[in-house]
């Protein structure tokens, strides 16, 4: 079901007009959940990062066993060409996916069969964030799988019902999003994007331990960050760090910065380092988009 409008999809080599049916019934995807999927961003004409999207999303294809069929390269190609049919206003989200056909009947059809592999591009006007807009967090009592668990390696649709309802929770309590631990019970990231905290001016973040996806988004800030001379702090982080924090803010995708206002019961500013990082990432998209 779309969330936006003025969607464009490519299948079977071509570009078609609006949503376009790319799995059937009985689709490995379909059946036992084999999908991946990645999420680049078009606005003012750029499109940031769009070619580590793309070779995230092959990465993610092979850690389900899957075969990717398309190199970034051509992807990046591709999307481009979908993305010359939108207006100069419009923001789009886009979304490469892969997706299992068959099963390997030598593990009872449970495996996909791995050279056996859909490809298609959703391309879905869906505007970005208000730059005014917050959010609020709680914590959760689901969290982050490890890799014995779960494929945290790879960017999966069948992890998300585990992050839906961290979300269901969060907002069941009046809060926006979820605070979520890893197996450990240190904070790993929120239901739907990673999270950086600042105490005294400097700036941390969860350090990638093999439960959430280091996320393109959060490499970029910290790049923009180091090319300031300004270092993050990747390190094992509490519930309680977070409590004692001066701003906390999300880094996605889907928005790029979105400033938190409250933590349960603590409460923060948006403060000077989270309208810092926002406005180094638009100053790098526009120079490199």
């Amino acid at each position: 079901m779309a969330v936006g409008s003025n969607i464009r999809t490519y299948f079977n080599g071509t570009w078609h007009e609006g949503e376009v049916p790319v799995m059937t019934s009985a689709d490995h995807g379909s059946w036992l959940g084999t999908t991946v999927f990645d999420g680049a961003r078009f606005f003012n004409r750029l499109a940031p990062d769009l070619d580590a999207h793309c070779a995230r999303v092959n990465r993610s294809a092979a850690a389900l066993m899957l075969t990717p069929t398309v190199d970034a390269a051509q992807m990046v190609e591709i999307i481009r060409e979908g993305l010359e049919t939108y207006d100069k206003s419009e923001a789009v989200y886009i979304r490469p996916m892969y997706w299992g056909i068959d099963g390997d009947m030598t593990t009872g059809a449970i495996a996909p069969k791995p050279d056996d592999t859909g490809f298609c591009v959703c391309l879905e006007a869906i505007p970005m964030a208000d730059p005014s807009a917050t959010t609020t967090l709680t914590r959760t009592r689901f969290r982050r799988p490890v890799l014995e668990d779960a494929v945290v390696n790879a960017k999966a649709g069948c992890l998300y019902p585990n992050n839906a309802r961290m979300l269901k929770e969060a907002k069941s309590r009046g809060f926006g999003n979820a605070l979520v631990a890893d197996a450990m019970g240190n904070v790993a990231e929120t239901a739907t994007a990673n999270v950086f905290m600042v105490k005294d001016g400097d700036i941390f973040t969860p350090i990638p331990n093999g439960t959430f996806l280091s996320g393109i988004t959060r490499a970029r800030h910290i790049s923009n960050l180091a090319g300031e001379g300004i270092k993050v702090h990747e390190t094992v982080l509490t519930f309680e760090d977070f409590h004692d924090a001066d701003e906390v803010f999300l880094s996605g995708n889907m928005s790029k910065v979105t400033p938190v206002t409250a933590f349960d019961d603590t409460q923060y500013q948006v403060g000077p380092v989270t309208r810092q990082v926002r406005e180094l990432y638009w100053d790098w998209a526009a120079s490199n988009g």
